[in-house]
């Protein structure tokens, strides 16, 4: 069982941030491994991801998500039905600079600390690169 926290500095307005990132359909653009995000109703995703797990081939797998959009703190929370209790949010905070501070904290019962380490800062570089070229279009 584990919990994770990361936090990374986004050159954007706190508000384009959460924008961005409440839009599920952005979310392949930012997690390395998702390949598609279909939304159904108020909290439900449709995700595909391509996978290669250590213990078998690659490939693509297909599951159900939910995520919830909570406007009044700026976060956005997430999580998947299974045994391993994986869940998480995403916190936008204004910075000094009138940037962001983006912020994911993570729980999953069934994982390996360095690989979730490395996946969530991988996310969190990926929002920021996709976000600021996003504002830059």
């Amino acid at each position: 069982m584990g919990d994770y926290d990361n936090t990374i500095a986004v050159h954007v307005a706190p508000e384009r941030l959460f924008s961005y990132l409440a839009d599920v359909r952005n979310l392949p653009a930012y997690l390395p491994r998702l390949t598609a995000a279909e939304p159904h109703g108020a909290d439900t995703v449709t995700v595909t991801a391509h996978i290669e797990p250590p213990d078998g081939p690659e490939q693509d797998v297909t599951s159900e998500a939910w995520i919830r959009v909570v406007a009044d703190g700026r976060s956005l929370e997430w999580g998947s039905p299974g045994d391993n209790d994986y869940h998480g949010r995403f916190q936008v905070i204004a910075g000094d600079d009138g940037n962001s501070l983006l912020t994911v904290h993570l729980h999953t019962d069934n994982a390996d600390g360095s690989s979730v380490t490395r996946g969530l800062q991988e996310s969190l570089h990926g929002i920021e690169t996709a976000v600021e070229k996003a504002e830059s279009a």
